[in-house]
């Protein structure tokens, strides 16, 4: 069995992939990505450990429980939304075993066994993988957001895509929500930014990644960086090979896009 590689993708904008409408089709190009997500796959994930953009813990945080309950942590959206569900099972061993892979690698770490999924977890499985059977971790991001620690996390946990564990940090590469319906010109460079800077070794990606404020238009597409960091989680667990730009779209009118780790 080949090794699964490390994945950032897209999760959307709240329950927007299950919605009709100008919000459906807002959001229908990563909709289509996400679920076509098995051709960048060489074979079907055994389990699949999810950082999530909305979940940040003083210390990294991993589900624990055997069926954790969704949280519909957005606002405003039709009734419908709010009884999603998303009934695949949890993994309380593959948990502990990534909180040791932390605890071996000097990060501390604590395992969750009542917190559940939120919608930056359930919505893109819900699209990516709809049968609801492999099971899944989801994890929290560090509260300082201080990215080569977020790259530290990924690189302890490497050694679980060589058990056929799917890592996915899970956020978007742009989150200026003033911006999305607009044209903006800062998401094209900040794209054209992460490519490069993506196309390195591991050193050389974390180096880059540590100093994506400075990137051309990198603030400006993450007033805050909680949506950014999951790529860092994705990169960490990633090779020396280069990081692969595996799609590029838009919501609304500005570029959003999704990376994969070998």
């Amino acid at each position: 069995m080949l090794r699964l590689p490390s994945l950032f993708i897209p999760h959307g904008g709240g329950p927007s992939f299950f919605m009709t409408g100008e919000r459906k089709q807002q959001y229908q190009q990563t909709e289509d990505f996400l679920k076509n997500i098995k051709n960048f796959l060489p074979s079907r994930p055994s389990a699949i450990l999810i950082i999530t953009a909305h979940w940040e813990t003083a210390i990294p945080s991993l589900t624990g429980g055997k069926n954790p309950q969704l949280i519909y942590d957005y606002f405003g959206f039709p009734e419908h939304t709010y009884q999603l569900k998303y009934d695949a099972p949890g993994a309380p061993q593959l948990a502990k075993q990534a909180s040791e892979l932390l605890t071996k690698n000097g990060i501390n770490s604590f395992v969750d066994s009542d917190y559940g999924w939120d919608h930056g977890v359930f919505i893109p499985l819900k699209v990516m993988f709809p049968d609801e059977s492999i099971p899944v971790v989801a994890m929290s991001l560090q509260a300082n957001l201080d990215p080569m620690q977020h790259c530290a996390i990924g690189q302890s946990l490497q050694s679980l895509r060589d058990e056929n564990v799917l890592i996915i940090g899970s956020g978007m590469s742009y989150h200026n929500l003033r911006r999305f319906d607009e044209f903006a010109p800062e998401s094209l460079l900040f794209h054209n930014w992460l490519d490069n800077a993506l196309n390195g070794t591991w050193n050389e990606r974390s180096l880059q990644l540590a100093n994506w404020q400075l990137a051309p238009g990198g603030r400006n597409s993450h007033p805050r960086e909680e949506h950014l960091l999951p790529l860092m989680v994705a990169s960490g667990a990633g090779s020396d090979l280069p990081g692969k730009a595996i799609w590029r779209g838009e919501v609304g009118r500005s570029c959003i896009g999704a990376w994969a780790f070998d």
